[in-house]
């Protein structure tokens, strides 16, 4: 093994705080893997990673050795890839939530892994963030505008939001003409992992952004159970019209205070720096913000 495929090696270990965990990522043996990273701390004279039952994480010098290793490596990626010729290749881990992903990436999915066959893409279903780096995942895509650190955060498109509530809520509860309106209602509440309270109504109003707190029936943390639960005629909801847009069309959930469009919902994307400039990762995006242009 030379010492470029030694620093993948090493990099991937370190990523993923394991050596059983890289050596899956790379499809060589275990004991492959350990013996290359004692070469390599034989050869530049240091230690690079502790050691311990559990995982395995960087020294200083690890982590110093880590960076340049990055470097080096995109480097050579990146001048085989354009000097070669070659499309990209190798595997791509993408994280991204189920209803994007059935609505928008899987239709057109064909076509991506046709113009790049040699890029074998690994694709997971997924609501938080937890250790993307650690878990080897290369690109994570949500939606809303997450802060997360040491991940690039790119935005690639707005979707648009609508209220909604089922024909037999309504006809319980009568159907609001205004945002006053909405303080004898309810909403089925929608709690995002990681957080401690439901989110609030938003409605747009002459350019002002104003937010709204109903009495909440039922409080849920998945995109499929607040719409199932809306079917249910639990409440009112808000969420991409997309998501909805066959239930609009066949009279399950009726639109409502179309005069008072919610605030649209951005889709990002995000990576670890280190994936940056790495081509598989680059024309991924690429190919993903033709996929919502094209929406």
């Amino acid at each position: 093994m030379d010492r470029i495929d030694a620093m993948r090696v090493f990099t991937r270990v370190l990523e993923r705080q394991s050596f059983t965990k890289a050596a899956e990522d790379l499809n060589i043996a275990r004991s492959t893997v350990t013996d290359v990273v004692k070469r390599l701390e034989k050869r530049i004279g240091v230690v690079l990673l502790e050691r311990t039952t559990r995982q395995v994480t960087p020294t200083i010098d690890g982590e110093a050795f880590y960076r340049r290793c990055l470097s080096i490596i995109q480097d050579v990626d990146d001048a085989e890839t354009v000097f070669s010729g070659a499309k990209p290749k190798g595997g791509l881990r993408v994280d991204v939530h189920g209803t994007l992903a059935r609505h928008f990436l899987m239709p057109k999915l064909p076509q991506f892994l046709t113009a790049y066959p040699d890029i074998e893409l690994y694709m997971s279903e997924g609501d938080r963030f937890s250790d993307v780096i650690r878990e080897g995942i290369d690109c994570v895509i949500r939606v809303g505008t997450p802060k997360v650190e040491d991940l690039v955060s790119k935005q690639i498109v707005l979707l648009e939001e609508v209220t909604v509530a089922s024909s037999e809520y309504l006809r319980l509860f009568g159907t609001p003409a205004s945002i006053k309106d909405l303080k004898t209602h309810k909403i089925v509440g929608f709690r995002a992992t990681g957080s401690s309270v439901a989110t609030p109504l938003e409605f747009c109003i002459e350019g002002t952004i104003k937010t709204v707190s109903p009495k909440i029936s039922l409080t849920v943390n998945a995109a499929e159970s607040l719409v199932a639960a809306a079917r249910l005629g639990l409440g009112i909801i808000q969420v991409p019209r997309y998501h909805v847009q066959s239930d609009i069309k066949n009279g399950t959930l009726i639109p409502i205070l179309e005069n008072y469009p919610p605030t649209p919902s951005p889709v990002s994307i995000l990576y670890p720096r280190n994936r940056q400039h790495a081509s598989r990762v680059k024309v991924f995006i690429d190919w993903l913000e033709t996929v919502f242009l094209d929406t």
